[in-house]
């Protein structure tokens, strides 16, 4: 099934999306508020899947502050790119139907629009997906835009499905409060200890 990225973008496009935060980052914007939100909610030298990795940006300083990652992505122009951070591992899957045999992470992380991009009709699947590489007490991350059909309460119910409990659910990544007109959601959700 063709995703809403493999749909709506090109590979010029792709490549325009990994030059634009190679430029972000020559210019001392801050790329990494993502990471610090997720590390702030995970023991030192957690493992963590990136789930839609895109460039590898958030995985790869989640690397750098002790953690071990696996990127997981479709898109081959940003698999090259997170391959080129040297620091996570990088495998190249769907998330509707991922399968990382004998992998369960403490973390999982969704950011950057992923759940937005997916193919259409298999946000259940992918949280089904996340939920079962998640360790029990692990914590599921994930931010995306409220402007889109897919929205936080279709992804709330996604998630119980799935088993996971949503803890909170912020604004922005920087933990402002979350308000039902904010154009953005980052939701944090927790797997039960069994």
């Amino acid at each position: 099934m063709v995703t809403r990225w493999q749909d709506e973008r090109s590979a010029d496009d792709s490549h325009a999306y990994v030059r634009r935060f190679a430029e972000l980052d020559a210019s001392g914007a801050d790329t990494h508020g993502e990471a610090r939100m997720v590390d702030v909610l995970l023991e030192r030298g957690s493992t963590v899947l990136d789930a839609g990795c895109g460039t590898g940006r958030v995985g790869a300083e989640l690397a750098r502050r002790g953690h071990t990652v696996t990127a997981v992505d479709l898109d081959p122009v940003l698999l090259d790119a997170a391959r080129a951070t040297g620091v996570l591992t990088v495998v190249r899957a769907d998330l509707a139907e991922l399968d990382l045999p004998g992998q369960r992470f403490d973390a999982v992380v969704v950011a950057g629009n992923v759940m937005i991009f997916l193919a259409p009709g298999t946000e259940a699947a992918v949280c089904r997906r996340l939920a079962d590489h998640l360790a029990p007490g692990g914590v599921l991350v994930a931010g995306f835009a409220t402007d889109y059909r897919y929205s936080v309460d279709d992804f709330d119910a996604d998630l119980a499905a799935a088993g996971l409990v949503r803890e909170h659910r912020f604004a922005t990544w920087d933990l402002r409060p979350w308000r039902p007109d904010a154009g953005w959601a980052v939701t944090v959700a927790r797997k039960p200890v069994e």
